[in-house]
């Protein structure tokens, strides 16, 4: 019985970040990779501007769960294990949760890193997914519970440059990292 109860828990947690990312596609946010200082905890760069990782930031950040809180905690901790993409000596609260392969370390080190497949029957409500663009260019979204117009695989929610958006892009980029975070 308890483990039919700890299912249904997870269940509806996968299903919550999946409405709170859809929820995010009705605000009007223009895309702006712009460095802004902001508060901490809890900060967030205006709420008409935002990246693709801010679509994960302000989803999570619906369930009470706080990505720039829990990635900087680890980056302090564990700085050593982020990449040094930028050539930052020290931690900065105000972009490092903000980038993508900085996400895909702390998902891969804090929640459950998934399969990269061909496969859409592999990518469910609540993955988050990254790609790579092309480059060094990393962009990330998620997997939402609406289907692709032909029904064969569930669409994302992300912003690529035209704000915060539902589209069927799952294997539009080539998949570099799939991951599972529901503290």
């Amino acid at each position: 019985m308890l483990l039919i109860c700890l299912f249904q828990f997870s269940f509806a947690q996968e299903d919550k970040l999946s409405a709170a990312a859809l929820e995010l596609t009705k605000d009007k946010v223009v895309y702006d990779p712009s460095y802004f200082s902001i508060d901490y905890p809890n900060g967030d760069v205006p709420s008409d501007k935002g990246v693709c990782t801010d679509v994960i930031i302000r989803a999570h950040r619906k369930l009470g769960i706080d990505l720039q809180k829990e990635v900087h905690l680890d980056m302090k901790n564990n700085f050593n294990l982020y990449p040094k993409i930028w050539g930052l000596k020290r931690t900065d609260k105000n972009i490092d949760h903000r980038r993508v392969p900085n996400l895909m370390t702390f998902f891969s080190r804090k929640g459950t890193v998934k399969p990269i497949t061909k496969n859409p029957n592999d990518y469910k409500p609540g993955d988050i997914i990254c790609w790579n663009l092309g480059g060094a260019i990393t962009h990330t979204g998620i997997v939402v519970n609406k289907k692709s117009a032909d029904n064969k695989r569930f669409l994302i929610v992300h912003n690529i440059g035209s704000g915060q958006v539902l589209e069927d892009c799952l294997f539009s980029f080539k998949i570099i990292g799939h991951y599972r975070y529901l503290n």
